[in-house]
């Protein structure tokens, strides 16, 4: 996952690439720093997913302008449109299930 610091970057990753994960968090977020690992090793087989972390401590901004109220935080974008926002509590079987239908009807 690579580190997002500003807008220009996040709307640059939405805009070029076809299948796009943010991972919203910090590091004082326990669950966000238990759940960033395990979300990268979800993404392994999945290899033309782009992701980025985004730390809403750091840069709040982000996170206000995707209208994050509360981390873990995780939205996937296809072709520069939202369609996964999931939440505080997050399931890692329900997320895999979701994105691997849309990364099917993409790319295989």
């Amino acid at each position: 996952m690579e580190l997002i610091t500003n807008l220009e970057g996040v709307e640059k990753l939405i805009k070029e690439q076809k299948l796009v994960l943010l991972f919203f968090g910090s590091q004082d977020c326990g669950v966000c720093r238990d759940l960033k690992p395990k979300v990268e090793t979800l993404l392994e087989q999945y290899p033309q997913i782009r992701s980025a972390y985004i730390d809403t401590n750091e840069f709040m901004e982000l996170a206000a302008f995707h209208s994050i109220f509360s981390i873990p935080a995780v939205l996937v974008f296809i072709e520069g449109k939202e369609v996964i926002r999931e939440a505080r509590y997050i399931s890692l079987r329900q997320l895999q299930s979701r994105i691997e239908r849309y990364y099917h009807l993409l790319f295989c």
